[in-house]
């Protein structure tokens, strides 16, 4: 029996999708020439006044009603000050006491169980610039490029009890918040990135343990590793009668590990105080209203819906509901005649292997839902087998060619001429007495043999179950 309970709260910074960044007109394109979107407002020039970009409060109120938070009125940016060299200011422009959305929830399922992890608060705040150090020149950059892009911080309340309720944590915000298009969710990029705080406490015990603060987690398996590995180590300490030291750890992706980096900060630490150069934010009602019914259909409605209308399991349906553009897609191929149950295998099999090595969305690649319901289509109506349509999916996928039209000019078309095929079958007999022999003494797993020859001379093409059929008669 375990002597210790995990808890684990995370803190989720989501890089918005602004065309701008947050106090001014500089872009926020990803993957620019170092220092390229720069102005003196985001290179923290003496004297420059700091302008909210509008869009950053609609996307921020978006995501605080999609994950059932308060919305408040009022809320206040606070300056967070401390020295970095990717920090020109000297402080980030961040919320601390008002924060514009608190008291909400994510739903999880982990292991057949559900559960609701409470979020804290989520407020707006601007990124940092970015250090780049080069061990080859012995130099250390600053690209500032990233100052300024607008975040909003989500911070879930220490509810989580297992690595795994927190990697199903932040999948299932990250897909609430693509699905409202406000955030990528490139982990990656760094767009969609999370620290974790962990601690350990004697099963029973109500007060918290001493925590530590995980960064450098850009991927849901770094999380995962990570957490597994602060666990046991913190788990080992308290075995060992040591204590467990507050303070701020790297994850080392290459050795599985953490490392001690620094003391953890506390909040009275960053000396915050009301920005003097920007105003209370007020929200009017109207706006908030029109926001919320501006809101899509978020992931765990449709999951249900997929569940209830089209018959799926409930792994299919988090499957496809993962990523809005997949779910998007799957719609799109059902509306144009395609049975559910097959294009739901179909996306998960082939589409999904094609997208991800071209590192397209469904909805980016050349091949329509519609192409893919005409693929079905032409299996279901005998006119090419299974095996065919995956050996051509990537032609199709590919170049976005109509399948009917695809198979028509390749000569692809099965073969269900009964006497055509009946020569195939005999000339496959002939060619195999012995085979032939040891089935009519009982050895009738030799089926598969004579189909998979008649299929070889045939070039894939034959009817399956009509070559099925024809050997069934011939060999008695």
């Amino acid at each position: 029996m375990a002597r210790y309970e995990t808890v684990i709260g995370l803190e989720v910074h989501a890089h918005l999708r602004t065309q701008s960044k947050i106090f001014c007109g500089c872009s926020t394109r990803f993957g620019d020439a170092p220092n390229a979107n720069v102005c003196p407002v985001c290179s923290g020039m003496p004297g420059v006044l700091p302008v909210l970009n509008a869009k950053v409060v609609e996307f921020a109120v978006k995501a605080g009603l999609a994950t059932g938070c308060r919305i408040n009125p009022v809320s206040v940016f606070a300056r967070k000050n401390y020295f970095y060299p990717d920090l020109p200011k000297g402080y980030q422009i961040s919320q601390y006491e008002q924060p514009v959305c608190e008291h909400g929830h994510v739903d999880i399922t982990v292991d057949g169980r559900d559960k609701r992890i409470g979020i804290t608060r989520i407020h707006m705040e601007e990124d940092a610039g970015k250090n780049i150090h080069s061990a080859a020149e012995n130099l250390s950059f600053v690209d500032l490029n990233r100052s300024s892009v607008p975040l909003i911080e989500i911070v879930s309340e220490p509810d989580m009890r297992s690595p795994e309720e927190a990697v199903a944590y932040l999948k299932a915000l990250r897909s609430i918040l693509v699905y409202l298009d406000v955030c990528d969710g490139n982990m990656e990029e760094g767009s969609f990135r999370c620290d974790a705080n962990v601690s350990l406490r004697p099963v029973g015990q109500t007060a918290f343990g001493t925590r530590a603060e995980l960064k450098n987690l850009n991927s849901f398996r770094h999380v995962q590793k990570a957490l597994e590995y602060e666990v046991e180590r913190q788990g080992d300490l308290l075995d060992d009668g040591l204590p467990v030291i507050q303070e701020t750890r790297l994850f080392d992706a290459a050795k599985n590990s953490t490392a001690s980096m620094r003391g953890k900060e506390e909040a009275h630490d960053y000396r915050y105080f009301p920005d003097p150069d920007l105003v209370p934010l007020t929200l009017a009602a109207a706006d908030v209203d029109r926001w919320r019914s501006e809101l899509p259909e978020l992931p765990a409605a449709r999951r249900a819906r997929f569940v209830t209308d089209f018959g799926l399991s409930d792994y299919d349906a988090d499957v496809l509901t993962a990523e809005r553009d997949l779910a998007d897609y799957f719609e799109q191929t059902v509306a144009a005649g395609a049975d559910p149950k097959k294009a739901a295998n179909w996306m998960q099999s082939e589409l999904l292997r094609e997208c991800n090595l071209s590192g397209q969305s469904p909805l980016a690649c050349l091949l329509p839902p519609s192409g893919l319901a005409g693929l079905i289509d032409l299996i279901d109506k005998g006119v090419i087998s299974g095996k065919i349509a995956k050996q051509i999916f990537p032609d199709l996928y590919a170049n976005g060619a109509d399948p009917a039209e695809y198979v028509r000019q390749k000569g692809l078309a099965q073969i269900s001429d009964t006497t055509a095929l009946e020569e195939s079958v005999d000339a496959v007999l002939a060619a195999n007495p012995a085979e032939v022999e040891a089935y009519r003494g009982g050895k009738t797993k030799l089926m598969g043999f004579f189909v998979g020859q008649i299929m070889k001379a045939t070039k894939g093409q034959a009817n399956p179950a009509l070559v099925n059929e024809l050997l069934r008669k011939k060999l008695g």
